[in-house]
């Protein structure tokens, strides 16, 4: 029988992702096939270290799955939120960003230079808010947590 110690500091908690959670990551590197990315958050909580993600082409959008190209959803230097999928690798985790309220949360334009956060305008689409060009990315619908309250009137 094996047997495992793990060994943690005094008063911090160890928090990794696991299978459903949605988490926070920033792209690191965009494909044809996936993009790469590092997890800093799972929920609301910010993790004592980054973990490694990736995101297959056919895990990003819900629908049209064999004509999403990756390019067009993610940049790197994106901020995303995910869902992470069961692991099918030792080495990242596996995420999906194919509901409407996970993808882009923030976002520079690549032609930006002074680092304004593009505004999303469609749910493909942001545009930076001084130079108005506009660029593609799969954009999360966020949803205000205040809107989850039920009304009392």
């Amino acid at each position: 029988m094996t047997q495992f110690i793990e060994v943690k500091p005094l008063g911090m908690e160890t928090i990794v992702p696991t299978v459903g959670d949605v988490v926070t990551a920033k792209i690191t590197v965009v494909n044809q096939r996936f993009a790469k990315c590092l997890i800093f958050c799972v929920g609301h909580k910010i993790l004592n270290r980054n973990y490694r993600g990736v995101l297959k082409k056919e895990d990003i959008r819900a629908a049209e799955r064999d004509s999403v190209e990756v390019q067009k959803c993610f940049r790197p230097g994106d901020v995303i939120l995910a869902r992470v999928l069961p692991q099918t690798e030792l080495h990242h985790y596996q995420l999906t960003t194919a509901e409407n309220e996970l993808g882009v949360v923030m976002a520079i334009s690549k032609n930006d230079s002074s680092g304004v956060p593009m505004v999303p305008i469609s749910w493909d689409e942001m545009q930076c808010p001084e130079t108005l060009i506009k660029e593609h990315r799969k954009v999360a619908r966020v949803v205000s947590e205040n809107n989850c309250l039920p009304s009392l009137s």
